[in-house]
């Protein structure tokens, strides 16, 4: 045997693990089975995982299920694992057992073997299961781990991201609520808008992300701790779960509670199905700003160049001065992916079959990613790009001019067939709405000024277009 292996055993017999690995023989079998893809669980389910150990290591001390001692090492083994400071010792692909039985393990090894190492004169034998993993099952620790993990970073980390979003875009809003421009619908020119209600439709679809997002946390807050295998709760004290909750509660400073059904929480996963549905409808939303910001400062010449971005970079390899729309083009791609992650969390949701679902890795994985990339998507796209957007009046006073959708106030004066010549003459002559209906003199210029005022037009209503 060569000096940088050990031996370790498990049911299945005898493994070779490297002699510097904190993991044993379960998590070495994964390790050689499942190379798949090198994509390991993120950060936040790594420390979800070591809190749900810690928290349930100081219960079954509590309750007299390990002795004093025991808890105490595993739950001090157990936040080095939260902390993130042995992520090196979880190597295994998210392309595993779809219970995540393998991650479960992993984190069991870990624990014990830095739970030995924690004891002075290292006199304490620590066992995977019997102890680190002790009224638990992976199938109900994994989707635990999955809630955790998946609504503390909703909260702490995308919310936060949104509502920097939201208050840039409304400030713009504020700034912009005097430029008069042009509406359009179909890309086409439509009747007039503020630029400030423009932006103040963009803060309010992230606002109502953010909502959703809230929403779908909230279904997280359910646990599955206490089911263990099946549901029923084999093998564990009836106060277990109760009390590890508690102390999931108190470490993340967000609520959690026992799940009502253990059936459902483990032969289901639709409250990681509805949150990564509200993460698709956020991604929606922003590839929707981000790409209407992108056309709007088209240009500098032949677009529509009616808002000016940043210039954070130049934008060609070959054609010089050229600034490129990079950060709305960034967010859009991070909408696409979190739209393809959605697709792979609801073909994993469906495959809950009988009591348990078997493809919980892979949905972790998809559903953290996206909280991450919108998070940091955000982020950037606020920072960088939104802050710093200017408006062209001018620009937009330009276009405004010359919109034949303006027609569209002479209706209830005219008519519409009328006021359809009208804009169509426009349109053929490259002339104001105003310049054809003096010309024809349809209507006395006093009258014209009322009936045209822009300003009223972006107001609404029968009245509105009057002083």
């Amino acid at each position: 045997m060569s000096e940088d292996v050990r031996i370790e055993r498990d049911s299945l017999g005898e493994v070779r693990v490297p002699s510097d690995a904190l993991y044993g023989a379960q998590t070495q079998r994964a390790l050689e089975n499942f190379s798949i893809s090198g994509q390991r669980f993120p950060r936040a389910f790594i420390r979800a995982l070591g809190l749900v150990k810690r928290a349930a290591a100081l219960t079954n001390g509590e309750l007299g299920l390990l002795d004093e001692e025991m808890a105490d090492a595993i739950a001090n083994a157990a936040l080095e694992v939260e902390e993130g400071t042995w992520d090196d010792q979880f190597p295994l692909d998210v392309y595993q057992t779809g219970s995540g039985t393998s991650t479960n393990m992993n984190a069991n090894e870990v624990i014990a073997k830095r739970a030995e190492q924690l004891v002075v004169g290292g006199a304490l034998d620590v066992h995977p299961n019997d102890h680190v993993n002790f009224g638990q099952s992976s199938n109900d620790v994994i989707p635990t781990a999955l809630h955790v993990s998946a609504r503390t970073s909703l909260l702490e980390d995308l919310v936060p991201a949104l509502e920097g979003l939201e208050t840039a875009l409304r400030e713009k809003g504020r700034a912009f609520d005097g430029i008069l421009k042009s509406g359009r619908t179909h890309l086409m020119d439509a009747t007039p808008i503020r630029l400030g209600q423009e932006f103040g439709g963009w803060a309010r679809q992230v606002e109502l992300g953010i909502s959703r997002i809230e929403a779908a946390a909230e279904e997280l807050s359910e646990l599955a701790l206490g089911g263990t295998a099946t549901g029923t709760g084999i093998n564990t004290h009836e106060e277990f779960s109760p009390r590890t909750i508690e102390k999931i509660s108190a470490a993340t400073g967000c609520s959690f509670r026992e799940a009502a059904d253990h059936f459902e929480a483990q032969g289901a996963k639709d409250a990681a199905v509805a949150a990564s549905g509200a993460l698709n409808t956020v991604a929606t939303s922003l590839m929707k700003v981000a790409d209407d910001i992108r056309l709007l400062s088209s240009g500098p010449t032949s677009g529509i160049g009616e808002i000016l971005l940043p210039a954070i970079q130049p934008g060609s390899s070959i054609m010089p001065g050229k600034v490129n729309p990079v950060l709305s083009e960034a967010l859009m791609m991070v909408a696409a992916r979190v739209m393809g992650n959605h697709a792979t969390v609801t073909i994993a949701g469906s495959r809950g079959n009988l009591e348990l679902n078997t493809m919980m890795p892979v949905m972790a994985m998809a559903l953290l990613e996206s909280i991450e990339l919108l998070t940091r998507g955000c982020r950037v796209f606020t920072d960088r790009c939104v802050v710093g957007i200017e408006a062209d009046s001018d620009r937009c006073r330009e276009l405004l001019e010359m919109n034949p959708a303006v027609a569209t106030a002479l209706n209830l004066r005219l008519g519409y067939e009328k006021a359809a010549e009208i804009a169509k003459e426009a349109v053929r002559e490259r002339a104001s709405v105003r310049e054809v209906v003096l010309r024809r003199g349809l209507i006395p210029e006093d009258e014209l000024d009322e009936l045209l005022n822009v300003r009223g037009m972006t107001e609404g209503g029968l009245d509105s277009r009057s002083g």
